[in-house]
């Protein structure tokens, strides 16, 4: 069975730092593509990043280029987004996706296969 569990959120000020960790156990998901996406109350699942270790691809969405960043720790089998410069509209829960496409990249949510229950990230002004 496959768990994926996103960690890291929290309250944080304008232009301060966080970094959101995302585990996946039960299998291992290296060779397929990974994301984040993020949700606010009311809205649609909005993509943030994703990235593609079999081809060395990532990609961002314009609103978080330049202040996150995608990585991981393939021997812990753990996905990081660190996050600077947070801004107020930065606020939503935080989902990490798995078992994303085998090359490249996606921001379609459906493509991703497994996810967590997403981590709490407000930024106050």
């Amino acid at each position: 069975q496959v768990q994926v569990t996103e960690s890291g959120g929290g309250l944080v000020q304008v232009g301060g730092s966080l970094r959101l960790s995302c585990a996946a156990s039960g299998r291992t998901f290296s060779r397929r593509g990974m994301g984040w996406f993020r949700q606010s109350p009311g809205e649609k699942r909005e993509f943030v990043a994703a990235a593609n270790w079999a081809d060395n691809t990532t990609y961002y969405a314009e609103s978080v280029k330049g202040r996150f960043t995608i990585s991981r720790d393939n021997a812990m089998n753990t996905v990081y987004l660190q996050m600077n410069d947070l801004k107020p509209e930065d606020t939503a829960v935080y989902y990490c996706a798995t078992n994303g496409p085998l090359y490249g990249i996606t921001i379609t949510p459906s493509v991703y296969g497994y996810w967590g229950q997403g981590t709490q990230v407000t930024v106050s002004s």
